[in-house]
């Protein structure tokens, strides 16, 4: 699995970045952007992780509900209306933001996947990232007015107005973003309580 998960990631992460350079759709941006955190950077991480390549080796002091902040803060900072708007009028600051939320998966999702004691720690540093992309994606898609432009755009071929844009945006991070890290987290759950389950008996011994 690891050696698969590895290209996989790695090929995911250029569709991507590909998707999301001079994407004016709010949504088509979603899309790449998720493509990022919740889908490139977790098969990055898995086949990462525990491997003399794993760009975390060393940094025991990272704990996963630290980098679940990080993340936070990276993909609320640039969900702002301002720095969406810059983001999509300059070519520096539209590669600073994909470079950044590259990192901020890969942190998050390398710190989660840790082998060892920590997977507990990890379950609750990917179920609280859940819970915050799921207020993100809730507040764009509720949003009364859009917050991205007032002009109509075009998505994937379909012209829609930018409510409806940000509106199905939203649902993308509902989706995608919140139902990967709530996926990733129960997977750690559920192998953490087979390793604390009843242990078989042992035999007699002669």
């Amino acid at each position: 699995m690891r050696t698969i998960a590895l290209p996989a990631g790695f090929g995911l992460l250029g569709l991507a970045l590909v998707l999301g350079f001079g994407a004016g759709s709010f949504t088509v941006h979603m899309v790449a952007h998720m493509g990022i955190v919740a889908v490139a950077a977790p098969l990055i991480a898995y086949g990462l992780v525990g491997t003399r390549r794993d760009p975390l080796a060393r940094w025991n002091w990272m704990t996963p509900m630290l980098a679940s902040l990080i993340e936070l803060v990276v993909v609320w900072f640039w969900h702002m209306p301002v720095l969406r708007a810059a983001a999509d009028a300059s070519l520096v600051l539209l590669l600073v933001e994909q470079a950044s939320f590259l990192a901020a998966g890969l942190l998050l999702w390398t710190t989660c996947l840790r082998p060892g004691d920590g997977r507990l720690a990890g379950t609750i540093g990917l179920l609280f990232t859940s819970m915050h992309m799921t207020l993100l994606g809730v507040l764009l898609a509720l949003a009364p007015r859009p917050l991205y432009g007032d002009g109509a755009v075009t998505c994937f071929g379909i012209p829609l107005s930018a409510a409806a844009d940000q509106q199905i945006g939203g649902v993308v991070m509902l989706m995608v973003g919140a139902l990967s890290y709530l996926a990733g987290g129960v997977a750690l759950l559920a192998g953490l309580l087979r390793e604390d389950g009843p242990q078989p008996a042992e035999g007699p011994r002669c």
